[in-house]
C-alpha cells in the first residue's frame, strides 16, 4: 500500500501518531548530541592570534608563530580545515594558538571560522594578537612593541589617482559618503575605524611598560639612518600608539603622512598612526559579530605590534628602494618577535596564573 492510500483510510490517526513519535525521538537525540558537545567543549582562557609562519612551526627561521609554539607548550595539534592553519593547544594552562593568515579577508573568516567552532568555549576568553608590524620613525623604534586600541582600516574609502585628483587636495584618498580628503563631516564608522577595548590596553601596557626589550647591532646600524627621527634612534620600547589595517603594503614618506592623519581623522585626533599590518581591522570586525552573538566577549580582545620595519625612508633613500631593500629581509625581525613574546607573554602570563581573579572580571575596568 502507497502513503496515499493509506492517508485515505482511518488509519490517518496511527500515521499521526507514529510521525508524532519520529520526531519527539529526533528532538530528544539532537538534545542528547547537544549535551554530549557541551560536555566535551574545550575550554580556553587565551586565544593567541598570529598571522603567519615562514616554514614549519618549529625548529627553523621562525614566524610569528613559532616562539610562542615552542615557548607555551602548545604542543595538541587541532586540526582547522575550515581555516589557514591547524590550531595547536596547551591542556595545562588552556592557551590556543592560530595562525590566520595574512590580510583582513584571511583574518576576519579565520576568526569567525573559530568563533563559531562548536569545539570550544570561547565565552571567557581573551584574545591576544600578536603581530609584527611597520613602525612610524616618528613614535618609535624597529624592535619596540605597542599596545594599540584604535584600529583603522586602510582599505575602506574612495580614491582617485593622484594624477587626476583636484589641484587642492592633499592625497586622492578620501572617506565614503564625504567630498574631499578629511571632510570634517564624516559619518560614524561602518568599518573604517574600531575600538578595542582602551581600559584593557592601559592595563597591559602598565604592566609592559617597563620591560627591556632585546637590542642588536643591526638595529642600531638601522635607526641610526633615521637622524631626523630622535624616537626612532631609541632602543626598542613599549608604547600606545593607533594602528591602520590595508591589505595594500604601503610605504615611504607621503602615505606615512597620509596615515597619520587617517588615523587622528577616523579617531577624532586622540590618537595617530604607530604601527601597521594587514589584519587587526578582519579580526575585530569578526569579533563583533561573534559578540553578538555571544560566542566571544570583544572587550577581552588586545592587539599587540612590534616593528619589524619602518614605515617610511631614511635620508638619501627613495620610497622604492628602502621597500625593496626591506622586503629582502626586515632589519627589526628577530628582534620584534622577541618583542612580542616578551611583552605579550608578561600579560598572559598574569591573566593564567590569576584565572580566578580574571575569568569574570576584567582588567583595567573602573
Amino acid at each position: 500500500m502507497n502513503l496515499s492510500s493509506y492517508l485515505t483510510n482511518s488509519n490517518v490517526g496511527a500515521f499521526i501518531f507514529i510521525l508524532c513519535a519520529f520526531i519527539l525521538v529526533g528532538c530528544q537525540s539532537e538534545q542528547t548530541a547537544e549535551k554530549e558537545a557541551t560536555d566535551e567543549t574545550i575550554p580556553v582562557k587565551l586565544v593567541l592570534v598570529t598571522m603567519f609562519e615562514i616554514g614549519e612551526d618549529e625548529g627553523d627561521q621562525a614566524g610569528e608563530f613559532q616562539l610562542w609554539k615552542e615557548r607555551q607548550n602548545l604542543s595538541v595539534r587541532i586540526p582547522f580545515p575550515q581555516s589557514h592553519h591547524d590550531l595547536f593547544y596547551n591542556p595545562d594552562t588552556q592557551v590556543l594558538g592560530m595562525v590566520t593568515g595574512i590580510g583582513t579577508a584571511k583574518s576576519a573568516t579565520a576568526t569567525m571560522a573559530l568563533g563559531l567552532d562548536p569545539r570550544f568555549d570561547l565565552s571567557k576568553s581573551y584574545w591576544l594578537i600578536a603581530g609584527i608590524a611597520g613602525i612610524d620613525p616618528e613614535d618609535a623604534s624597529i624592535g619596540s612593541a605597542a599596545w594599540s586600541s584604535y584600529l583603522v582600516d586602510g582599505d575602506l574609502g574612495h580614491e582617485i589617482d593622484a594624477r587626476e585628483m583636484p589641484s587642492d587636495w592633499e592625497f586622492g584618498y578620501f572617506a565614503r559618503y564625504t567630498k574631499s580628503p578629511f571632510d570634517p563631516n564624516k559619518p560614524e564608522p561602518t568599518g573604517e575605524m574600531f575600538k578595542a577595548n582602551p581600559d584593557l590596553r592601559d592595563w597591559a601596557y602598565d604592566l609592559t611598560k617597563d620591560l627591556d626589550l632585546p637590542d642588536y647591532e643591526s638595529l642600531e646600524e638601522t635607526r641610526n639612518l633615521y637622524v631626523n627621527h630622535p624616537n626612532a634612534q631609541k632602543p626598542p620600547f613599549v608604547l600606545k600608539g593607533g594602528h591602520i589595517a590595508a591589505m595594500t603594503f604601503w610605504h615611504g614618506e607621503i602615505l606615512n603622512d597620509w596615515a597619520n592623519k587617517w588615523v587622528s581623522y577616523w579617531s577624532n585626533g586622540d590618537t595617530d598612526f604607530v604601527t601597521s599590518a594587514m589584519e587587526d581591522t578582519g579580526t575585530f570586525q569578526a569579533m563583533v559579530y561573534l559578540d553578538n552573538i555571544g560566542k566571544v566577549d570583544k572587550d577581552r580582545m588586545m592587539v599587540l605590534r612590534a616593528g619589524s620595519n619602518y614605515t617610511m625612508q631614511p635620508p638619501g633613500l627613495t620610497a622604492a628602494e628602502n621597500l625593496l631593500k626591506e622586503n629582502d629581509g626586515y632589519a627589526g625581525m628577530q628582534a620584534s618577535l622577541e618583542s612580542l613574546y616578551i611583552v605579550g607573554s608578561k600579560v598572559l602570563v598574569e591573566l593564567i596564573d590569576n584565572w580566578d581573579v580574571y575569568k569574570d572580571s576584567i582588567p583595567g575596568g573602573s
